[in-house]
């Protein structure tokens, strides 16, 4: 099968997973931040129904924004829908070069190690892992450029017409602003992502150890998320910073049955001290209207 054909069946997998996301996209501007919750400081933000998409409140919706390393879930997204999660994947050595260059955030991996492709998420979801990023990438592209391109791909299939990926991993390169996208985006993006049991899994683990195997060392990766274990029903998203983005959060939560999925962009805070203080205000507005 050539290559077209593949991305072509790649991508007719994604629209059926997204399906339920696209279809609830144009309610994106129905909400005014006036009836909405306080003290929010976050530059843009939004929430919505879960279930059915509707959108409960938002501030700046449609802005192009950096999103730091939520990025990376869309390279958890590429990557499922491909499959063969079984598959072993060897870290490549260019990776140490590669989180010293940028100072990146990663899970510790030993170049030569080998890790399956599922083993690898949990080190791209939970540490925001650069180096698995990486490693995902180059396997799944196959190449770093042609997954990019595979990202992008699958953005304009799920209809993020406002997103842009440079990278895999959220990283300010070329510049700050070269990966970017909205609100609204970022919604249908999570909306998709947690339809697939295999992500929806991983990011709802507060840790994830592996004990060392033939061919790789021990690991133990701690999630970022600062609501998992902190706001009861928080079940994922995911969490990113950088010095242009600001705390960038992704998330979801549940309360007597009742899903709420959120984002917020630029909030106060710094790479060392997480704040989730936007996204808690956000999930106590959402429930006390529910």
């Amino acid at each position: 099968m050539g290559t077209m054909a593949r991305l072509t069946g790649f991508l007719a997998g994604a629209a059926l997973a997204a399906s339920a996301a696209l279809a609830v996209a144009p309610a994106a501007s129905a909400a005014t931040a006036a009836s909405g919750p306080s003290g929010v400081a976050a530059k843009a933000a939004a929430v919505e129904n879960a279930a059915n998409g509707k959108l409960l409140w938002s501030r700046e919706l449609d802005t192009e924004r950096p999103m730091a390393s939520i990025t990376k879930v869309m390279t958890a997204f590429v990557v499922i829908r491909a499959g063969s999660l079984n598959r072993e994947i060897t870290v490549p050595y260019a990776v140490v070069a590669y989180v010293r260059e940028h100072n990146a955030s990663n899970a510790g991996l030993r170049p030569g190690d080998r890790l399956t492709a599922g083993q690898l998420l949990y080190a791209l979801l939970l540490p925001s892992g650069a180096d698995a990023a990486y490693a995902l990438a180059e396997a799944y592209g196959p190449g770093l450029t042609a997954f990019i391109a595979k990202m992008n791909a699958t953005a304009r299939l799920l209809g993020m017409t406002r997103t842009h990926f440079s990278n895999f991993d959220g990283l300010p390169y070329p510049t700050s602003y070269s990966t970017y996208s909205t609100a609204a985006n970022l919604l249908t993006l999570g909306r998709a992502a947690m339809l697939l049991p295999v992500f929806r899994s991983v990011v709802d683990q507060r840790s994830h150890s592996l004990a060392a195997g033939s061919g790789h060392h021990a690991y133990l990766w701690k999630n970022l998320n600062p609501l998992l274990g902190h706001y009861p029903g928080a079940i994922g998203i995911k969490p990113g910073y950088t010095g242009a983005a600001g705390q960038c959060l992704l998330f979801e939560a549940t309360r007597n049955g009742y899903f709420v999925i959120g984002v917020t962009l630029d909030s106060p805070g710094s790479i060392s001290t997480p704040n989730p203080a936007d996204a808690i205000r956000i999930l106590n507005w959402a429930f006390s209207q529910h």
